[in-house]
């Protein structure tokens, strides 16, 4: 019988890891989802909220939250992908895209809140 899961580019790859790591795995890329969750939800609180802030900054602001949200489950998608394709080959795991370009997303729209507090 062959494997029917989905996605085929993982499970066509290697021998079936030990469970709990797999489990791992999904956990973190439920996190990344949540973490996609809460930045859409502060850009647009953002946004929505009477802050009185310099207008076009608090805007471009809530725009990196809500696009670094939109942009973090693909990439978690992609993240989990690759590390489950490499417990499978049993090779070391890959780095993570989320990490850096959150990070960064965070600290622009921060940087932004911040001059448009002091505007």
């Amino acid at each position: 019988m062959s494997d029917r899961r989905f996605p085929q580019t993982v499970y066509r790859h290697g021998t079936e890891p030990d469970a709990r790591f797999t489990f791992a795995n999904e956990r973190t890329f439920l996190a990344w989802t949540r973490t996609a969750l809460a930045l859409i939800a502060g850009g647009v609180a953002l946004e929505l909220l009477g802050l009185d802030l310099q207008p076009d900054l608090k805007f471009a602001a809530s725009l990196v939250l809500i696009i670094a949200g939109i942009i973090t489950p693909a990439l978690a998608w992609i993240g989990w992908i690759r590390s489950e394709k490499a417990m499978r080959l049993n090779t070391p795991l890959p780095a993570s895209l989320l990490a850096p370009a959150v990070g960064i997303a965070v600290t622009v729209a921060g940087i932004l809140i911040v001059i448009a507090t002091l505007l």
